[in-house]
């Protein structure tokens, strides 16, 4: 009899185990499933009047993006790296001569920060397509700006007309006359 009962029991303790694990599953799932949701809802929770910048920028090139823009926006306005092709910016990292006026070149690290940024933000350029040097010969300033009659010549310090936060790297903030035209 007591054999019996001992496999009755036994069985019972077999069955249990991989109910216990089920639930053990299921409550790890949806714990993960929280903190996941959590951590999503808490980097877009962040409106993006308040983002500043063009895109998003990943902790890995803040410090770049920072060079960046302590570098060149000490004479002129930044402009967002997706403006131009990255060969353009290759180009300016590596020439002393920017437009007219001697430069002291970027030395590395600082230089590869710089560009590891503006190569992850840029775009490539499209073959058989020439090296834009000004903004107005972009073909990605002429897609973002499809809409808007440009001065001729374009320069970079006409953009605080659309975009009044242009001086502190935020081109998503636009005049009221050109908030709802998109």
């Amino acid at each position: 009899m007591s054999s019996i009962v001992n496999r009755k029991f036994g069985n019972r303790k077999l069955r249990r185990k991989p109910i216990t694990i089920l639930l053990v599953i299921l409550a790890w799932s949806l714990a993960m499933g929280w903190l996941l949701t959590s951590a999503t809802h808490a980097q877009s929770a962040t409106p993006s009047n308040q983002i500043g910048t063009v895109d998003v920028v990943p902790a890995q090139y803040q410090l770049g993006q920072q060079l960046y823009l302590e570098n060149c926006s000490t004479c002129h306005i930044a402009l967002p790296p997706a403006v131009l092709p990255n060969q353009t910016w290759k180009n300016l990292l590596q020439d002393g001569q920017h437009y007219g006026v001697q430069l002291k070149l970027l030395v590395d690290p600082p230089r590869i920060l710089v560009w590891k940024y503006i190569a992850a933000f840029s775009r490539p350029l499209q073959q058989e397509e020439e090296t834009p040097y000004r903004v107005n010969s972009s073909r990605y300033f002429k897609a973002l700006h499809p809409k808007v009659k440009l001065p001729n010549p374009v320069q970079i310090g006409s953009c605080v007309s659309c975009h009044p936060s242009a001086a502190e790297f935020n081109f998503r903030r636009l005049t009221k006359e050109w908030e709802n035209s998109q």
